[in-house]
């Protein structure tokens, strides 16, 4: 229900989708560590700047997670919570909870080289009348290649992934400075 209510408060698009059925594989491993959000498609509950998320090992395949963004106060906004696969078949698919009484929401990698970059991917469907997407574009680093965002915004389209309103994360050094290190 919670998430309904966020849903409702968001003025942002929906977007329909063409996702193929290939299964997509990932290692949880090497996928740990810290990405830099890039771009994404507006989220409600995403207001800041200088975004991460960082994975750990919680147990064998359920992964922490941990957001954290820079608010224009200049306060850190953290979230913690837990990632793992609804199905260890389609470990690319993972289901993503913050929140113990509310239902998980997807999560699922479309692309990773591990080391560079990562295009995700959420798209959730409320009592078969609409739904709602959302996507990131991560990075290792705080910055991508105009090249390497040109091959990701194509992986998004041709998947039938609307990113006409994708906006960008601002991880400039000079605004970032300022994200403590613990958070």
């Amino acid at each position: 229900i919670s998430t309904i209510y966020l849903l409702t408060l968001s003025t942002k698009p929906f977007h329909i989708i063409k996702l193929s059925c290939k299964r997509l594989s990932l290692s949880l491993v090497q996928y740990l560590g810290k990405w830099y959000e890039i771009q994404k498609l507006p989220a409600i509950f995403q207001k800041g700047e200088c975004s991460t998320a960082t994975y750990s090992l919680k147990s064998p395949g359920v992964v922490g997670v941990l957001n954290k963004e820079l608010l224009s106060n200049n306060t850190v906004n953290a979230i913690t919570g837990y990632a793992k696969a609804k199905d260890p078949s389609e470990p690319a698919k993972l289901e993503v909870t913050f929140f113990e009484d509310s239902s998980p929401g997807p999560y699922w990698v479309l692309s990773t080289d591990y080391k560079g970059h990562s295009v995700v991917y959420s798209c959730t469907e409320f009592l078969s009348a609409f739904h709602v997407d959302f996507a990131w574009i991560l990075s290792r680093e705080p910055t991508l290649s105009k090249e390497k965002l040109g091959e990701l915004y194509n992986l998004f389209t041709s998947n039938g992934i609307n990113i006409d309103v994708m906006t960008v994360t601002d991880q400039s050094q000079e605004l970032c400075v300022d994200m403590p290190l613990w958070a």
